[in-house]
């Protein structure tokens, strides 16, 4: 399987999890299945057999909210169960709404309090770092979510104590919640916020693969300061009704919406 298959693959669960189960944050797991793919595909360090593999590198999705599309990764990257992926967000089931390590190999952190996933992952290199351990630590945001102080205070930290183990990625899709950043509370200017914080910044287009790759791999370029990436990326992508649609954060597709979410998605099968 190549990212580009996994990416479809995050997409056709996540429209058909939402739907079986009515649960809502379609559009966000859209928007960052590319992201996902990538990191799942080429870039993470883990075993899938030994999901607590000490060399691990560790990822963590702080927008919580879009938790069905992590569960997708893992569950085609042989953690669980392909299967399994039908229970997401019924009564008893492991596969919460919000993403969950409780009972789910593969996920490092219950995550769904905007602003928290970043505070952890700091903590998680600063320990890699003390420990001379080699392995980085990864973590998705929203681009709503960096409305949170937690959020800056943690970019600050990061940046004193030279964290350049850490890459931050930005789902930049723009919205948050019931309306676009902008008419919420304006992120620019967003680079320059984070290159005054001491971060290393890389702007992307979040759905172009190779983009993504260089942007995660390794980087030479700046020593000792944390990066962050800002992946632009379009809410509800490769859905032609969905994209840039506010309505897709908490709607789930039913009846005619659903098959024709389907049918666009095997149109564009890899």
């Amino acid at each position: 399987m190549n990212s580009l298959e996994l990416a479809w693959r995050i997409k056709r669960h996540g429209v058909e999890m939402t739907y079986l189960s009515g649960g809502s944050h379609i559009g966000s797991i859209l928007s960052m299945a590319d992201i996902l793919a990538v990191l799942y595909e080429d870039i993470l360090n883990f075993d899938n057999t030994n999901p607590k593999m000490d060399s691990r590198d560790r990822f963590i999705l702080s927008k919580g909210h879009a938790g069905a599309g992590v569960y997708a990764a893992l569950a085609e990257k042989g953690f669980f169960e392909v299967q399994a992926l039908k229970t997401h967000y019924a009564n008893g089931s492991k596969l919460s709404g919000h993403v969950s390590h409780k009972g789910i190999p593969g996920v490092e952190l219950s995550t769904g309090s905007l602003g928290h996933g970043i505070s952890v992952g700091v903590g998680m290199a600063l320990v890699a770092k003390k420990d001379d351990k080699k392995h980085r630590v990864f973590v998705v945001m929203g681009d709503g979510e960096c409305d949170e102080g937690s959020v800056w205070e943690a970019a600050m930290f990061a940046n004193h104590f030279k964290l350049d183990n850490l890459v931050a990625i930005v789902d930049h899709n723009k919205m948050q919640s019931i309306d676009f950043c902008e008419n919420t509370m304006s992120l620019a200017p967003f680079a320059e916020k984070w290159q005054a914080f001491g971060w290393q910044v890389k702007e992307i287009d979040g759905h172009n693969h190779e983009e993504l790759k260089n942007a995660l791999a390794v980087s030479e370029g700046k020593p000792s300061k944390p990066t962050i990436i800002i992946a632009n990326t379009i809410k509800g992508k490769g859905i032609s009704f969905m994209e840039n649609n506010i309505l897709w954060h908490y709607r789930a597709p039913q009846g005619e919406e659903y098959t024709a979410a389907v049918k666009e998605l095997e149109a564009q099968k890899p």
